[in-house]
């Protein structure tokens, strides 16, 4: 960030602008300029008498104005030069801060300066104040904030750095539980690189003032209203953290270490440092629940995960009260540097949908990624400096100084809770091992790991300043050193001889009675019909416009067809269905959150579930009047799908209560948050048993718009199906889209919900559904074709809009004895349903017809995967386009042309197995 102007400006021009200020001309100011004379004015206010006038000369008033650069000049940049870092010099970031920079010399040293009072002073010489300037500035914590524009929060901050700061000693109690922490913390770690050499820990040794850290964030917390702490984190120190702060036991732990055969329910598990734990903790007589959510080795990965929980928890678990649900995320210092999913999470921080009263970021800055120097694995200043991009303040600390370590603690918490804003704490540490126990990290950095070899431990450090304190003796804390170990000892010894089979963390209690479903369960039918007359009721309520509301011409004209169509001729359109799902789940006590790039009015314009006043732009959210304990919200989202995704997919898992949708503009974009579809919806019960009923909809069709914006890419979604870990559908009427989603939370189980969504059949005319279908229906896995065939010579198995296409084409042609058959459910496949429907025609071919190329689309599904019965994939042949290395082409004509060809193709000879259309 550049330097204000006003820090390096000449006086005379100051001086000049000053006059102009001081004569009323604020409005011909810049803003940063009014804020710099108006802490100028109450800085020369506080020297005078009061009703005293103010006589400054020419030369004075120019030199005091230079004092007052010098104060600001720390203010903003004092923390380039704290001595934060506790292994090797700092960088030099031309700070250009001494008192020379400012144009004085020796001879002003032993002046006196009346701005100097605004640091509280008594003897404000310009000696006095460059020293007090840099004992506050520039010791173990640099105070990265003067970039915060308001000036409530700037001030506040300054009372607490300028006075607390100088003032800090913390309370024997707090000392104690300190070195406490740091004991646990290296005695800990220790033993397990005694006992359980070169496995992989991800050791915390070097940074190990992080443990007493995280203790006191929650312990401050606690004393400040936080009833729960929600924790994100990578691998660096996780298992400390695990052991020392969420108090899992030590038998659990070593057992793990001991790789004994897990006793799964189901799945695969996961490494012992991805793992998730809750746990409650009790500071003072007041109880704090924890959770710490896994992880994958994607290290930022759980940001938007952290958030959406955290959002979901806050706005239904504590009903808005954000100063009760804290998040903390846990970054290193290359990831949150590195990972661009960092910066999506933080712009979400102040936005309506996403605000979750703050984040407390906390930094394990080791200075190094993996092999990386920190030189070369970013550009910016710090690895913090996404902080500025939200106004948060920056806490930059050195890791060796553990007080310090519990002010920048304090002081973050206090931020937070007060202002409900993000604040981040950059702990600056080291690595003692390599990037895991098994690295060598001499090969890359030997100098440095050379200073590492010879640095005493974080905990030896503050028991020496604890003993010329006064405060603690070394036999005392050698004494507890020696219990903990014989205590790790005596666990070992049990553990070795009868080690504990590893389970499953317990679940919260929302989720106690969701089952893990079998094949047939995730088949079955269920009840998701609605009553007609209340169905009725709720469509009525969303085609009334309040009393006052203006809307545009075209939504008058549009609510007065769908009620025509809705009311009076009850039958359902796509968005009809789809918002009659969202409302009869609210109805019915459910929490529904959708959100997306453009979802509150669809990017395709059909769902408009918000409306705007055409004068004013009030919203008004057709739902929010639907009367029960449940509610619907739509956002449009940032334009991010990585972070929205975590986001969504957080939510997802505050109880089976809830469904949470997010909403691809195109189904193509889905591939920018590949790593949550991966690492957290498609495989995250497998990993973490845990259950999450997510939805996304995903746009998907060939309609000439080009490789970006027709394939939401089937195929990959259904590679990554197995062990019944999703549904996987494109459904084709409005009845099966509203008991589709209905189903979501009317089965006694949770899975993602892959749907891939129509754009042209959201105003097709065929597309309709009887609200008889709604009322006394149920979702139903394959639709047979709607001309009542008996007798045929093919059948043409299909999903999506391509059917509507065959059936236009049979119709025209009079074409009667091939069939057409719709797998609206593709994953788990519908066997039974499936082998009905085709058993009924006994069809000499079976043909599966996409419109996608044969590389893509669900063929290689179809043709190979175990889910679909052998019967059917003995005998498949293809139709579709060519195989090809992009989804679709970028030329109208030439998609048109193919489109025809292919839908053609499916009606003639079909002498091989794969027949395709280029």
């Amino acid at each position: 960030m550049k330097d204000p102007f006003y820090l390096h400006a000449d006086p005379a021009f100051i001086e000049d602008l000053y006059k102009k200020w001081k004569e009323g001309a604020n409005g011909d100011i810049d803003p940063e300029w009014d804020i710099f004379f108006q802490g100028f004015e109450l800085a020369l206010s506080l020297e005078k008498p009061e009703g005293a006038e103010e006589h400054l000369d020419e030369a004075s008033l120019m030199d005091e104005i230079r004092a007052y650069q010098l104060i600001e000049a720390y203010r903003w940049w004092g923390h380039l030069i704290a001595d934060t870092n506790p292994i090797r010099p700092r960088k030099d970031r031309g700070a250009r801060l001494h008192w020379r920079d400012f144009g004085f010399t020796e001879e002003d040293l032993n002046r006196t300066f009346l701005v100097g009072k605004i640091l509280g002073l008594e003897n404000p010489t310009l000696k006095n104040i460059y020293e007090h300037l840099r004992k506050i500035y520039c010791g173990h914590i640099g105070f990265e904030f003067a970039y915060i524009h308001e000036p409530e929060i700037r001030n506040w901050l300054l009372e607490k750095i300028e006075k607390d700061w100088l003032q800090w000693s913390p309370p024997l109690e707090l000392k104690r539980l300190i070195i406490e922490k740091l004991t646990q913390a290296e005695v800990f770690e220790q033993f397990l690189n005694t006992k359980y050499i070169g496995q992989k820990r991800f050791s915390i040794e070097g940074a190990d003032n992080f443990i007493p850290a995280m203790e006191l964030i929650l312990k401050f917390g606690s004393e400040r209203g936080v009833r729960e702490a929600v924790i994100g984190m990578a691998h660096r120190g996780r298992i400390n953290v695990l052991a020392n702060i969420l108090k899992k036991t030590y038998e659990e732990i070593f057992s793990e270490f001991e790789d004994v055969p897990p006793e799964l329910p189901m799945g695969d598990g996961d490494v012992k440092y991805h793992r998730g734990y809750s746990a409650t903790r009790e500071f003072d007589g007041k109880e704090i629940y924890v959770k710490l959510m896994p992880n994958p080795s994607h290290l930022e990965s759980v940001d938007g995960v952290v958030q959406g929980f955290s959002r979901a928890r806050g706005q239904i678990t504590y009903n808005h009260r954000w100063k009760e649900i804290l998040p903390i995320m846990v970054h290193g210092d290359a990831a949150i540097a590195g990972q661009g999913v960092v910066y999506e999470v933080v712009q979400m921080a102040r936005l309506p949908g996403y605000q979750i009263g703050g984040t407390l970021h906390f930094v394990i800055n080791n200075q190094i990624g993996f092999t990386t120097d920190f030189d070369e694995g970013r550009s910016s200043p710090y690895a913090t400096s996404v902080s500025m991009i939200i106004g948060a303040p920056a806490f930059h600390v050195n890791g060796d100084d553990a007080e310090a370590i519990a002010f920048a603690v304090l002081l973050a918490v206090q931020f937070r809770q007060k202002f409900q804003r993000d604040v981040f704490i950059d702990m600056v540490g080291y690595r003692k091992h390599g990037h895991n126990e098994g690295d060598d990290p001499r090969y890359t950095q030997p100098k440095l790991y050379a200073i590492i070899s010879k640095h005493p431990s974080p905990r030896e450090i503050y028991l020496k300043q604890l003993e010329q304190q006064g405060a603690l003796e070394r036999s005392l804390a050698e004494e507890w050193k020696k219990r903990y170990w014989e205590e790790l000892q005596t666990i070992f010894k049990q553990v070795k001889e009868n080690p504990l089979p590893y389970k499953p963390p317990s679940e919260d209690n929302e989720w106690k009675d969701i089952i893990t479903p079998s094949r047939e369960e995730m088949l079955k039918t269920y009840d998701t019909a609605f009553s007609k007359p209340v169905a009725k009721q709720l469509l009525e309520i969303m085609l009334q416009i309040p009393e006052g509301f203006k809307p545009l011409p075209k939504i008058k004209r549009l609510f007065e067809q769908q009620r025509k169509k809705w009311l009076e001729e009850e039958l359902l359109d796509w968005a009809g269905a789809e918002l009659l799902a969202y409302a009869s789940l609210a109805y019915e006590g459910f929490f529904v959150r959708l959100d997306g790039q453009d979802s509150k009015r669809g990017t395709f314009a059909h769902r408009h579930a918000i409306i705007y006043d055409a004068e004013t732009e009030e919203e008004y959210n057709r739902l929010e009047k639907i009367p029960g304990n449940g509610w619907f919200k739509v956002y449009n989202s940032p334009l991010s799908e990585y972070g929205v995704l975590a986001f969504s997919y957080g939510f997802s898992l505050h109880s089976p209560q809830v469904l949470a949708i997010w909403e691809a503009q195109f189904g193509d974009f889905a591939n920018g948050a590949q790593i949550v579809i991966d690492q957290y919806i498609s495989s995250g019960e497998d990993k973490w048993f845990q259950k999450s009923g997510v939805t996304l909809y995903l746009p998907h069709g060939y309609e000439g718009q080009g490789p970006e914006h027709s394939s939401a890419r089937i195929e990959r979604f259904l590679q990554l199906s197995a062990d019944l870990n999703m549904f996987i559908a494109n459904v084709t009427t409005p009845a099966n889209l509203f008991h589709i989603l209905r189903r979501q939370l009317k089965a006694p189980f949770r899975k993602p919900l892959i749907l891939f969504t129509p754009k042209s059949l959201l105003r097709h005319p065929r597309v309709i559904s009887p609200l008889e279908e709604i009322a006394s229906g149920y979702f139903k896995p394959v639709l047979d074709d709607p001309r009542g065939l008996t007798s045929v010579r093919r059948v043409l198995l299909c999903q999506g809009k391509i059917f509507y296409e065959l059936l236009e084409y049979a119709e025209k042609n009079q074409i009667a004895d091939v069939a057409i058959v719709r797998i609206e459910q593709l994953y788990p496949f519908p066997d039974k349903d499936a082998l009905q429907v085709i058993e009924k025609y006994t069809p000499e071919e079976l043909v599966w017809v996409q419109e996608e190329p044969a590389n893509m689309g669900a063929w290689w599904y179809m043709k190979v995967h175990d889910d679909v019965p052998e019967t059917i994939q003995k005998s498949l042949k293809l139709v579709s386009r060519v195989p090809s290395a992009s989804p679709a082409t970028g030329f109208f004509k030439k998609h048109i042309e193919t489109q025809k060809k292919l839908v053609e193709l499916a009606f003639k000879p079909l002498p091989q197995t794969i027949n395709t259309i280029g």
